[in-house]
């Protein structure tokens, strides 16, 4: 995109899916019932998350005149700045490190700072159809290939975006979605380096001072791994999981591939048994569509099926040990 293309102002409707929470009884926020259901990851013994919030639930449109090279994120601020500072969104770095600011962006998982506005717009028409005269259902449009065409649409062509919250886990407030069930099942799955702890001793009887060194192909199992910033782009797309009700999700899963990976580690056994159960390994369906929108460039469906194979290779292998 030359300079010219980049400055080019546009005018965009930004449609967004925006909701408020119903106030919490009194009784409810000094710690509910008693006997409500208790979730089996809080280590505080809280009641479990509801899937989804009451509150009231609508669609706001917001106009604004933007560069096409700007951020939807930049689009968000100017509208938190000078129209609506009710509006609600969650981001920190800006930059696609952090990765708070997750949302769903005509219906595709993506982060607010990364999608440009000249990627996402798409004519606000009913009518609007591709090239093989289907309508576009949250495909994504993350090169020029992809990308609408600015210089084609005819003068005073309406343009939007459209912006909910992430998919797959309950909504706190207009794009905020409540991420964490994510990151207990993160949590419980030891997302951290375990070593035995033994010193290693040379051959003339010194302690090792190189014993957590590596090669080069060691290091390259599992780097692009540990570049995951559990942004939840792969939980909002996975059509399994669910909030971790029925699927610990692909990145508690990559957690776990980072350490198998990792010659380091000393606990690759207990972490393919922590996959052994109904929400572990077994509940993936394989349907890859994890891997299509990570930010961080992850084969997020790629790792998770040789992760799979590990799980069931450790499950057969203490299968033939006990009989």
């Amino acid at each position: 995109m030359t300079t010219a293309d980049a400055n080019r102002m546009l005018d965009v409707t930004l449609r967004i899916a925006r909701f408020t929470p119903k106030p919490e009884k009194a009784s409810r926020r000094r710690g509910g019932s008693p006997f409500a259901r208790k979730s089996p990851f809080s280590d505080s013994g809280s009641p479990a998350r509801s899937s989804r919030t009451r509150g009231k639930r609508w669609t706001q449109d917001y106009q604004v005149s933007v560069h096409a090279n700007d951020s939807v994120l930049d689009c968000l601020l100017t509208i938190k700045r000078d129209q609506d500072p009710s509006l609600a969104f969650r981001y920190s770095c800006g930059h696609g490190m952090c990765g708070s600011d997750a949302v769903a962006i005509n219906g595709t998982p993506t982060l607010l700072c990364t999608a440009k506005v000249r990627d996402w717009v798409k004519p606000d028409s009913p009518t609007f159809t591709d090239d093989e005269g289907f309508r576009p259902t949250g495909e994504p449009v993350d090169d020029d290939a992809h990308a609408l065409d600015l210089d084609a649409l005819e003068p005073g062509t309406a343009l939007v975006i459209e912006l909910a919250a992430l998919p797959g886990f309950p909504t706190q407030r207009d794009l905020i979605a409540d991420v964490d069930p994510m990151l207990d099942q993160i949590r419980r799955l030891k997302p951290y380096l375990e070593a035995d702890g033994a010193l290693k001793i040379t051959a003339d009887g010194r302690i090792d001072a190189f014993e957590y060194l590596q090669h080069p192909e060691q290091l390259s199992r599992y780097e692009l791994l540990s570049n995951c910033i559990a942004c939840g782009v792969c939980e909002g797309s996975c059509p399994v999981y669910a909030g971790g009700e029925a699927f610990v999700g692909p990145a508690a899963m990559i957690m776990v591939s980072r350490f198998l990976n990792d010659s380091r580690d000393a606990i690759a056994d207990t972490r393919l048994e922590s996959l052994m159960g109904s929400d572990g390994a077994s509940a993936c369906q394989s349907v890859r569509a994890c891997s299509m929108h990570c930010p961080k460039g992850i084969d997020v469906g790629e790792e998770l099926w040789q992760t799979i194979q590990k799980v069931d290779a450790a499950r057969k292998a203490r299968e033939t040990a006990a009989a």
